[in-house]
């Protein structure tokens, strides 16, 4: 897969649209360093301070690699900076030098940093731009969406691989290297960005029989043993065995677009309870396709959801096990895992064309967990499918 460049009228686009929203707020403009937000505004990620004024082209300051970013970024205004102290002087020679109202990604910006930024600009005051970087990056351009189609076409070849190389036996943190290997070689960056704090994520993960019912610190309905008490979750030790669920689970990263998907696998049969769990599964997300319209709000799906569920009879196992359930029933996908739309309660913010999101509706029993997840994109329509994989249990003898 070739090395692919974002378009100068992709970013030209995003800035402006980040100006406007300057404008509505009165800052004199905004630093951006957060590497998601980075490569959304300048198509690259070095070690870097951006800053988008009010008006004006973009200064990008780059500490390592310059020539790089310079060959990778379509900004016109790309220059060497050696400390943040440098700041001022540096976008005093393009003729910036009104820093009363500064925007900075407050969410994930350290005090540290932000302390900095004080003693750089002592006449500023400070706000937070990260929901207006979020609402942005939420609706996705015909661009991106075709690079998270990409995405969710390397992840589904790896789901059709699975049979190739499953066998009874094997321990769960082998399919997962199996798997994984899959996606690599198609093009998996083999970065999966989230923003939310300490929520570290791996590819993805793989769980068998009742090792998916072990809880996880990730606030996903499944969480796994993990190989180690470091990074407990996803594969671990277990042996696959038969007759019992076997749960694929795994972002994808293309181009920095990030698809989501889960598939199911079973060595023999299952039982009647899973399978019964599996329909319940495929039946609400076909409900909420059919319920979410443009305008939506983000909370509907999620309470549709939940209703569906307990009448069902399985309040005890939707979206995890007893207490350890989540509370959603998707997330936006794209540069990051856990992008705007959030479905879940309390969210009133309307699903609109553009967002891009996956729908993960899923069991947890103490034999196993079982479920699907698919990634889409609202149109005017309603959603649209850009997962392709069937929407089946794979079988193998």
């Amino acid at each position: 897969m070739e090395i692919k460049l974002t378009p100068k009228t992709e970013v030209d686009v995003r800035i402006s649209r980040l100006q406007e929203k300057l404008a509505e707020q009165f800052l004199d403009g905004t630093i951006i360093v957060l590497n998601s937000d980075m490569f959304y505004f300048t198509g690259t990620v070095q070690n870097s301070f951006l800053y988008v004024p009010v008006s004006g082209e973009p200064v990008l300051m780059i500490k390592k690699s310059l020539n790089r970013g310079r060959s990778e970024s379509p900004l016109k205004n790309i220059v060497s900076i050696g400390s943040p102290k440098e700041i001022p002087t540096i976008l005093a020679a393009f003729g910036y030098t009104r820093f009363k109202k500064i925007g900075l990604e407050l969410d994930v910006l350290p005090v540290n940093l932000y302390l900095r930024y004080q003693k750089v600009f002592p006449d500023a005051t400070f706000f937070d731009i990260s929901p207006t970087i979020k609402e942005i990056r939420a609706i996705k351009s015909p661009y991106e969406i075709e690079l998270l189609r990409q995405s969710l076409g390397v992840i589904d070849k790896a789901h059709l691989a699975v049979p190739s190389f499953l066998r009874e036996g094997m321990l769960e943190i082998e399919l997962a290297a199996l798997f994984e290997a899959e996606m690599r070689k198609r093009g998996y960056s083999g970065c999966c960005k989230m923003r939310a704090f300490n929520q570290d994520l791996f590819l993805g993960n793989t769980c068998s029989g009742n090792s998916a019912t072990t809880p996880s610190f990730f606030d996903g309905p499944v969480g796994g043993t993990g190989v180690a008490v470091t990074h407990p979750h996803g594969a671990g030790w277990k042996k696959v065995c038969r007759n019992e669920v076997v749960y694929i689970d795994y972002t994808c990263v293309v181009h920095g677009y990030t698809g989501d998907q889960t598939r199911i696998f079973c060595i023999g049969e299952l039982s009647s309870q899973m399978v019964k769990a599996f329909e319940a599964a495929l039946f609400i997300e076909s409900e909420i396709i059919k319920s979410i319209k443009p305008g939506t709000p983000a909370e509907e799906p999620y309470l549709l959801a939940l209703k569906l569920a307990e009448e069902m009879g399985y309040k005890d196992n939707f979206m995890g096990y007893m207490e350890d359930k989540v509370k959603f029933i998707g997330h936006g996908i794209g540069l990051e895992l856990d992008e705007l739309p959030i479905l879940a309660k309390g969210i009133k913010a309307p699903i609109i064309p553009g967002m891009t999101f996956a729908l993960e509706p899923k069991f947890v029993f103490p034999e196993g967990a079982i479920g699907i997840e698919n990634s889409f994109v609202m149109t005017e329509k309603g959603p649209d499918y850009l997962s392709v994989t069937p929407n089946v249990i794979t079988y193998l003898k």
